[in-house]
This record gives C-alpha cells, structure tokens and sequence, in this order.
C-alpha cells in the first residue's frame, strides 16, 4: 500500500518519541523525510504523487528547528498531537487546492482511462476526506486528552493508532465497494 510509505516518516516519529524526545525524534523525521522526498524523486515520481512527504518535510523541518532552539518549550508535550493535526491541516489544504492528496498516488495504480473519470476524481475526494476528518478528530481528541490526562499514555496510543488505522481500512474498502456498485448497476 503506497499511502502507508508516505507515512513512514510520521510513524517514526512517532515510535521513536516515546523513547528519544521530540528534538531527536524530529531529527529522525526530518532525515526520514527527506530520503524519502529523494528517493521517490529519483525513481521518477512526480510532484503530484508527493503531497504528504513534502507536507512531512516541511513539518519535521519546523518541527527539528524549534525543538533545538527550544527544548524546554510548554508545546513539547503536545507535539504528538500537533504531527495529526499538521496532516490534517495538509489533507484539508489538498482538498482546498483541489487536488486531494489520495488522487496523485491513486493515479500511479490505475490506467489513465480510469483515472480520467468523475467516479475516480470523487472516490478520492472522499478518501481524502476521510482521512482529513480522522487526522481532525485524532489530533483534537489528543490535545484534549493531553491537556487534562497527560498520563493517560494507553489512550493517547489508541488515539494515534485509529487515526490511522480507519482512514486506512476505508481506503482499501470504499474503492471495491463504488466498484462494486458500478458492477451491480450495468
């Protein structure tokens, strides 16, 4: 699934900040980020199909720059939610851009014939949307959670994992379920 490498960087990040702090995890993102960017450019992928690892390069590069600058900053603590609530800012601005984020990757695994049509511009609206609404809600839902249960460590892990694992799971059903559909009705 090419959606999950375009998130390596973020879940990284992720991983490694519970155990390394936010200015080296930063880091990692950062280097990940780039190599990523780099490597995806060299293997010939356009910019179209790149949206979420140039959002991830400029995150980690705000992100590595204050995190050094300063360490003891009070918004530390609530960078995991800021990194869901940056991807949601990204896949909103996608959508506002009118070229959700979902549309240049989906593009690279269809024929162009399908991916000229209205069904597919719109399943990936969708998609993208789905993954806006759940990158919102998550990123919310943390900031709450760490503001009044900084503790509650299991739920923000809960928290972090849904926001990923639904809009996943919704992009591989809801392309066979409108294919499905299109099926039944001709």
């Amino acid at each position: 699934m090419n959606y999950l490498k375009s998130f390596l960087p973020w879940i990284a990040f992720a991983i490694v900040s519970t155990q390394a702090g936010w200015r080296w995890s930063g880091l990692i993102g950062l280097v990940l980020a780039g190599g990523l960017l780099v490597l995806e450019r060299r293997r010939g992928k356009g910019w179209s199909t790149l949206f979420i690892e140039v959002s991830a390069l400029a995150f980690f590069a705000i992100l590595t720059i204050w995190a050094f600058s300063d360490p003891g900053s009070p918004l530390r603590d609530y960078v995991g939610a800021l990194t869901d609530l940056w991807l949601a800012l990204t896949a909103w601005g996608s959508i506002a851009a009118r070229h959700p984020f979902t549309l240049g990757i989906a593009r690279t695994m269809v024929p162009p014939e399908i991916a000229a049509t209205a069904v597919f511009k719109r399943v990936n609206l969708i998609i993208t949307s789905v993954w806006a609404a759940s990158f919102t809600v998550a990123g919310i839902a943390e900031t709450l959670l760490l503001h009044y249960a900084p503790h509650a460590t299991v739920a923000l892990v809960v928290l972090k994992v849904l926001g990923f694992a639904v809009p996943v799971a919704f992009t591989v059903r809801y392309p066979r379920i409108v294919r499905a559909r299109a099926k039944k009705a001709a």
